[in-house]
Order: structure tokens, then sequence, then C-alpha cells
């Protein structure tokens, strides 16, 4: 059964000033987002009502600040079987698949579903709203998005990213300083809920097969992609070595007079951007792009402090460059925006290797608290932790993710606290255990989280844990993992 939550509650609710009082919203799932969307709209008068099937001292917390502004808050799963009698609008955290018994009970009483994202583009300024720039993708989103962000800082922009990793949208778009232009990296579980955006420009990077369990079927995942391009007004932006997303730019509702940009890593023709002689070349936003084309950066401006630069992080930077000269950044923006980029090494870094699982490198949470901050951002989760935990309780980050967790690998030497967290709150969830202390102990954590991963899972190392009995510092333990995890790509592991 397909959802289709487009319709309206209320007419006119499409900005944040429009008449949302009294309207009755159920909100579920009480994380970061599904606060700021309780908050949001209490704040505005709905009267709202939060169901969240966990509950952790985080999600207590947040559950009695919601309180005293007025929400309803219900903990426990008992809650998450149908909406409340005379609910008229259901907002949820991306998690929540549509086959979700609470959504097809939505669904059932004719009771509109919203996500996040559609939540935060009406919380909108009826007047002088900052644009949005959208990208999704089977891979390479948060790195595009990074990208494009520092392109737009660099063109004097009060610019920032937001969406699937990072900052809630929500916060962004209601921010007290309010941006020029917010960078939109979204997921295709946030795209299935959302009917509203219209965004100045969006990309597709890549379509491969994903959370094919969370959306049913390939074609629902492929036609949750395609949704970033409906409603665009300049360019649609698509990998012309992916047909696929090129056929989703032509199966879009787009404004009248959106343009279709494509990026290769080859020469680029009329109205794309490419590589020519070691130069990121544009022939799309150009007067006389038949036979001329503008430098936006070289090659060599990419690779910062890397040895070399793979092709991968290229088409990120050329998809972020036409997203931005969408907007009308001029090429030494994009440039300097380009050359200023740095991947955060070891804080919530995507490891740039093929296959259906992500690898994340966190090493650099260090705590309980950075460890947690990480894991919430990931809805199905092979967990790498461990190490010395300095005295630190692990129960409470254990109880606050054990709903995320597929599995467990456990490394150092205060693993064993970990693993009798685990056994207490997630009796269920794997968890391998690895003694060896040596340097060359992550390939076997590596094979290990590779063994329990399932496609479309992350494995993260974030070990909640000081690296020091195992590695130098925790830079030299997130690099360990980076070669493993390539180490075990290239070998042919999953």
């Amino acid at each position: 059964m397909t959802l289709e939550p487009g319709y309206e509650p209320r007419p006119g609710l499409t900005h944040r000033d429009a008449d949302w009082s009294g309207l009755h919203v159920l909100v579920v799932g009480l994380g970061v987002s599904g606060f700021a969307a309780a908050d949001a709209l209490t704040e505005r008068g709905a009267e709202v009502t939060v169901v969240s099937r966990d509950v952790t001292d985080a999600i207590t917390e947040r559950a009695q600040i919601l309180q005293i502004l007025g929400a309803e808050v219900r903990l426990g799963p008992e809650h998450l079987r149908r909406p409340p009698d005379g609910t008229e609008l259901v907002v949820t955290s991306p998690g929540v698949p549509p086959h979700d018994p609470l959504m097809l009970a939505a669904a059932a009483a004719g009771v509109p579903v919203w996500g996040e994202v559609e939540l935060a583009w009406r919380m909108r300024a009826q007047e002088g709203a900052a644009p949005w720039l959208t990208v999704t993708g089977t891979n390479g989103k948060t790195t595009t998005v990074g990208m494009l962000t520092s392109i737009l800082q660099a063109a004097g922009l009060r610019a920032t990213s937001a969406g699937n990793v990072g900052t809630p949208i929500l916060e962004a778009v209601l921010h007290p300083q309010p941006y020029d232009v917010i960078a939109v990296e979204l997921s295709s579980f946030q795209l299935h809920w959302q009917r509203s955006v219209s965004a100045v420009a969006s990309a597709v990077l890549n379509v491969a097969p994903d959370h094919l369990d969370w959306h049913g079927s390939y074609a629902d995942y492929l036609r949750a992609k395609g949704r970033i391009y409906d409603r665009t007004h300049i360019a649609c932006v698509y990998n012309v070595a992916d047909v696929q997303t090129e056929q989703l730019v032509m199966d879009a509702e787009v404004v009248e007079g959106c343009r279709a940009i494509g990026f290769t890593l080859g020469v680029p023709g009329p109205s794309m951007v490419g590589v020519v002689d070691e130069v990121l070349a544009d022939r799309a936003f150009v007067e006389q792009r038949q036979w001329s084309a503008a430098e936006l950066c070289t090659i060599a401006d990419l690779r910062g402090d890397a040895a070399s630069v793979p092709p991968h992080y290229i088409a990120n930077a050329l998809a972020a460059a036409a997203l931005a000269r969408a907007y009308g950044v001029g090429p030494l923006s994009v440039r300097d925006g380009l050359r200023a980029f740095r991947p955060d090494r070891h804080r919530l870094a995507v490891i740039d290797v093929p296959g259906p699982v992500r690898w994340v490198n966190d090493s650099k949470a260090t705590n309980t608290h950075a460890a947690a901050a990480a894991l919430r951002s990931f809805e199905t989760v092979v967990w790498i932790a461990g190490g010395l935990l300095k005295g630190a309780d692990v129960d409470g980050l254990v109880a606050e993710v054990a709903a995320r967790l597929r599995g467990v690998v456990l490394i150092g030497r205060d693993r064993a606290q970990i693993a009798a967290a685990l056994a207490r709150h997630a009796p269920d969830v794997p968890v391998i255990d690895v003694a060896e202390t040596d340097t060359e102990a992550m390939d076997q954590v590596v094979a290990q989280a590779a063994r329990l991963a399932q496609p479309g899972d992350v494995v993260l190392l974030a070990p909640a844990a000081a690296s020091m009995d195992m590695f130098e510092n925790y830079g030299a333990r997130g690099d360990a993992f980076e070669e493993a995890v390539r180490r075990h790509v290239a070998g042919g592991g999953r």
C-alpha cells in the first residue's frame, strides 16, 4: 500500500505564520527532529500529542520539556498502534516505514502524513525565506553538501548544511538569524514523506538498490529519490554516468523553464559540467555554451592534504559546483570553496568505498555523549565500540541506542563493560568480542562488522572511549579503521 501524504489537513498551512492553532497533530518519534517538530507546532498553538516507542533518559527529558510547553507525551510501543481520535495530521520521523501499522492506520483513517522535511518546508517564513539547494543519492550526499556549503560561504553568503546528517532541517529553517540559502541533504526516507518542497536546484548523485526493506521495492526507492526533482525551479542536476538519474529528471514535474544539467567525469557537452585536461569546466551556466566553457577549478585544487583525488570525489565536486552555479555563484567562488573544503577525517566521515553498506569513521567520539550523537544519526547500525572508558557509565547510552543496533563489534580494554550493558539492554543484538589489542586487530574488526551488516546498514566506528590502549590517538584509530575498510572492500568483502 502506497501512502500519499500530500493532501492538506487545513487550507493555507504553507508558512510558519499560518493558522496552526488548534490543529490536532500526532508527532511520531522523540529524537532530535521529533522534538523540534513538536516544539515548533506547540509554539504555534497546535494541539500536539507525541508518541515514542523508545523510553530513554534523553527521551524522558525531552518529554518533560514538551509537557511543560503544553504537549501530551505518550511513551512506549503500545501508543504506536493508531492515531488518537481526532488526529488531523501525523508528522513522522524518517525512520518509520510506510508499512508501519501506525502509518497504515493513519492512511485508513484518511489522516495526512508529513515527514520532518515537509513540515520544515511549511515552517519557512512567508516572505524572504532562505531557498533550498537539495541533494540526494545512494552515495556521496554528505560530501557533496559539505562542498556546496563551502562554495556558498566562499561567495559571501550566510549558508549552512542541514538534513539527513547534521543539523535537523527544521532547526535551520527556524534559526533566529535567518540564512541566505540552505544546502539540504535528503535521504530516500525523508523524500518519501514530502510533497511540497520546491528547491532552486536539486541533484541525484547516483542510485543503486538500497533500503528495499523500508521502501518495499526498488521501484519505490527510485521513485522516492526522484521526488527531489519535483517543483525544482532552475536546474535538475543529474549524473551522466547513471542513466537512471537522467530518467528521473525526465519524469519529474518541474517549474516551467527548469533545465537538466549533467555532470560527467568526461568532457562536458552543452548544459553539462565536466573535466577537460585536469580542469573542472562549466558548459551549462555560460552564455556561449555551444562552443565555450568556464573554468571552475583544477583537480589539483581538490587535492587538499590527499595524495590523489578519487573519481567519486571529483564527481561530488562537479555536482556541488553545478548546484552553486545554478544559484548564481561565480566561478572564482566555486574554486575558492572547493579549495577550502576539507572532509572531517574522523567525525562522521563516510568512507568512500563501493557496496551496499556505508562505512562511517567517527573515531573522535571518545565519550558516550559523542557516541550517542553519532548513533542517533543513522537508523540501523553495526556499532564498533570500546577502548578506555575512563570510568564512564555506558548503560544510558546502550539503552538509548539499542533499537538502532544490527550488531556490535567490541574492541579495547574496557569492552567488557559495554558487553555487560548490551546484555542488560539489548540482549537480542549479536555481539562479537575482538580480544586482540594490537593495532592489526582492526582488520578482524572490519571483517566481523561486514559479516553482521546487511545492505543499507551503516557500520559505525564510534567507540565511546579513548584510544590509547590500542592506538596513539583517536586519529590513528580512525586511520586504521579506514585502511582496513579499504582493504576489505578491495579484497571482495561486502
